[in-house]
C-alpha cells in the first residue's frame, strides 16, 4: 500500500485538517483573516479556473469551502485593479494565473496595472504571505538574462510540461507544515510543471523525481516541485500541483496548500534553510 494510501486509510486525512498545530487549520472562528485568490489568465486558462457565467470555478469553489471550514474569507477575483486597492486587509494572496497580467485579454476582467504589479512585490516584501498554485510561476516571464522580478519573488519559472502522467515527488522537507505523516513521497496522475530561473535561496520540500518519466521535457535531473522561501521581510510557498479537478478533491493536495498557507500567514514556522543545492544540485540542467 502507499504510503498516501495510508494516510488516508487511517483517517488522518478525514480529520479535516484539524490535526494541524496552526490556527487556520484548528478550526478557530471569527479569526479576521482574509485571503486573495487571484484567478486572472491573460495567457492559458486552466479548467480549474475557469468560471462558467458568474459561477467560481473549481478550485474558488473549494477555496472558499476551505477557508469557511477554518474560519478564513476567501475573496476570490479575476479582476487585476485589486491590486491598486488596499492589499494590507489581507494576510496573503494565493495566485492560479497566466501570462503577463498586465496585458489585455478580450473577455477577461480588468489586467493588472504596471503599479498594481510592483504594489504586490511590495506587500510580499513588506511582510506578507504570498502562496503560488500550479501555473502561478506562468506569469510575466523574464526576458533573456533579466530575471522578472515577480519570478524572482516566486522562486521559479514554468519552461514547459509534458502529457500527464502517473509521477512521484519525493518529500526532503518532513516538517515542514503540510508535511506530516505524508511519508517519504507522494504519487499522483498530474500535469507536471518543469521550471527553470530558481532562486537559489529557494528552502526545497517536494523533489520532482523524473526517472522513467515520458516526454523530452522531463530528460533532466530532479528538480523543485514544491518549495517555499523568505522574500524581504515576507513569505513565499509555491506548489506545482494542482492542474486536476481530482488533485484538487485530495484530502493530501489540500493538506500540502493549507500547511503552505499556514506558513506564510505567520500561524506556523518552519526550518526555511536554503537547500536546493543539497536536494537538488544539478536542478538548473534542461534538456539539451
Amino acid at each position: 500500500m502507499r504510503r498516501r494510501d495510508m494516510l488516508l486509510a487511517t483517517g488522518a486525512a478525514a480529520l479535516g485538517l484539524s490535526a494541524f498545530p496552526f490556527r487556520w487549520a484548528a478550526g478557530q472562528q471569527n479569526l479576521g483573516l482574509k485571503v486573495l485568490y487571484f484567478t486572472r489568465s491573460a495567457g492559458f486558462e486552466h479548467s480549474v479556473v475557469k468560471r462558467e457565467g458568474n459561477e467560481l470555478s473549481h478550485s474558488e469553489k473549494i477555496m472558499v469551502e476551505v477557508g469557511k471550514r477554518h474560519g478564513v474569507e476567501v475573496v476570490c477575483t479575476k479582476d487585476g485593479s485589486v491590486f491598486d486597492g488596499d492589499l494590507d486587509q489581507y494576510a496573503a494572496i494565493a495566485f492560479y494565473t497566466s501570462g503577463d497580467l498586465t496585458k489585455e485579454k478580450e473577455g477577461q476582467d480588468k489586467p493588472m496595472t504596471p503599479q498594481g504589479k510592483q504594489n504586490l512585490l511590495d506587500y510580499v516584501a513588506g511582510g506578507k504571505g504570498f502562496v503560488g498554485l500550479h501555473a502561478a510561476n506562468d506569469s510575466f516571464h523574464s526576458k533573456g538574462d533579466q530575471i522578472d522580478p515577480y519570478i524572482e519573488m516566486i522562486g521559479g519559472e514554468f519552461v514547459s510540461h509534458g502529457p500527464q502522467q502517473k509521477a512521484i515527488n519525493r518529500i526532503v522537507s518532513p516538517n515542514f507544515p503540510g508535511m506530516e505523516g505524508l511519508g517519504d513521497q507522494i504519487e499522483y496522475l498530474e500535469e507536471w510543471y518543469a521550471a527553470k530561473n530558481f532562486n537559489p535561496d529557494l528552502h526545497v520540500i517536494l523533489v520532482q523525481e523524473t526517472e522513467g518519466m515520458d516526454g523530452r521535457d522531463y530528460q533532466r535531473p530532479p528538480f523543485p516541485a514544491t518549495w517555499a522561501r523568505k522574500h524581504g521581510k515576507g513569505r513565499v510557498f509555491y506548489t506545482s500541483l494542482g492542474h486536476r479537478e481530482d488533485v484538487w478533491t485530495d484530502d493530501v493536495f489540500q493538506q500540502i496548500v493549507v500547511g503552505g498557507f499556514s506558513w506564510v500567514m505567520g500561524e506556523a514556522d518552519a526550518d526555511v534553510t536554503p537547500n536546493m543545492k543539497q536536494v537538488t544540485p544539478h536542478a538548473d540542467q534542461l534538456p539539451k
